[in-house]
C-alpha cells in the first residue's frame, strides 16, 4: 500500500515539474500555461452564464430535508444593454412551480408574497435575489436537495431568452458561496424560505 502511494506521490511530482518547465517555456512566448490551467476551473466553479445582454451570476439555493415540500433559490441578474429586459419564467426539475417572491412588511410581521408580474432588470441594473428579498420560490420539491448536489434550472427572459443555469447547493442557513458570514434565519431557527408555510 505504501508503495502504491509513493508511486502516485512521485507521479504527481513529475506531472507537476513538467508543467512548470512547460510554463517556464512558454512564458518566452508569452503564454502562462499554468495560469491558463488554473483560471479555466475557476471561472467554470463560478457558475456564471451570459445570453444577450443578461449576465447571470452564481444560482445556489439550501438544502432542505427528505420530506420538504418548499425550497429557495437565489441568484444575481446584471443588464449590461441599454434596453430593459424581464424574467418571465423560471423552472426547475427538482420542483412543481418555481415563482419569485418578495418580502413586505404586513402590522409589523415581515411575510413573503408572490411578485406581481414579471422581474424587470433595467439597463445597466443588478438584481440580487437573495435571503430576505427578492428570491426563488420552488414549490412542490420532488426529493430532497441535498447539499453539494447541484440541480438543473431554466430561466426564460423577455429579450434574451431561455437560459439553461446550474444551481449548487449549500448548508441549511448558508451564506451565498464565496461570502463570509452566518447564514440568514428567521425566528425560532429556520430558514427564511420555511415561512412560507406559515402564511
Amino acid at each position: 500500500m505504501r508503495k502504491l502511494v509513493s508511486r502516485k506521490l512521485v507521479l504527481q511530482n513529475l506531472v507537476l515539474q513538467n508543467l512548470v518547465l512547460q510554463n517556464l517555456v512558454l512564458q518566452k512566448l508569452g503564454v502562462g500555461l499554468l495560469a491558463g490551467a488554473i483560471a479555466l476551473p475557476v471561472a467554470a466553479a463560478a457558475r456564471d452564464y451570459r445570453a444577450g445582454a443578461i449576465e447571470i451570476d452564481n444560482p445556489w439555493s439550501r438544502a432542505v430535508p427528505k420530506g420538504a415540500s418548499v425550497a429557495a433559490g437565489y441568484v444575481t441578474i446584471k443588464n449590461t444593454g441599454t434596453e430593459a429586459d424581464r424574467l418571465v419564467e423560471s423552472s426547475t426539475p427538482v420542483a412543481a412551480k418555481v415563482e419569485i417572491h418578495q418580502m413586505t412588511m404586513d402590522n409589523g410581521v415581515m411575510r413573503m408574497r408572490p411578485l406581481s408580474g414579471a422581474l424587470e432588470i433595467k439597463p445597466g441594473e443588478t438584481v440580487e435575489l437573495k435571503p430576505q428579498s427578492l428570491h426563488f420560490m420552488m414549490t412542490g420539491v420532488r426529493g430532497p436537495i441535498e447539499q453539494g448536489k447541484p440541480f438543473k434550472g431554466t430561466l426564460v427572459f423577455e429579450k434574451a431568452g431561455p437560459v439553461e443555469v446550474e444551481f449548487s447547493v449549500e448548508a441549511p442557513g448558508a451564506p451565498a458561496p464565496g461570502t463570509k458570514g452566518a447564514g440568514t434565519k428567521a425566528s425560532g431557527g429556520h430558514d427564511m424560505h420555511d415561512m412560507h408555510d406559515m402564511h
